[in-house]
């Protein structure tokens, strides 16, 4: 029985770390997103990095990437940058793929 218990034990701690990881690489994808949308519409510094958070704060409106998605469409629109909900999508994807490896691959 105690075997048993270890294996249960020890997928719900490789669950947990996993989920873990997902939002950590979540939210470095939005800020990531944050930063690249922030150049987009021509921000400074510090406005850049407040953006940036602001777009992490974002994520937590809904389940999903539909909310981080309408706010950077949203505001590159308002800022007079001429992009569509593809565009947005494409660079969430691409921003997802730099996050990942950021967490995944060792620093140097």
């Amino acid at each position: 029985m105690s075997n048993f218990q270890d294996r249960e034990r020890a997928f719900e701690a490789k669950f947990a770390h996993d989920e873990e990881m997902q939002f950590r690489i979540t939210a470095r994808r939005n800020r990531l997103l944050g930063e690249w949308a922030a150049v987009k519409m021509g921000l400074n510094a510090a406005e850049t990095d407040a953006y940036a958070k602001a777009v992490v704060q974002a994520d937590f409106e809904e389940a999903g990437d539909e909310d981080v998605i309408r706010k950077l469409v949203g505001d590159l629109t308002n800022a007079g940058v001429d992009i569509d909900d593809a565009s947005v999508r494409v660079a969430l994807e691409e921003q997802t793929v730099i996050a990942r490896r950021m967490f995944i691959e060792p620093q140097a």
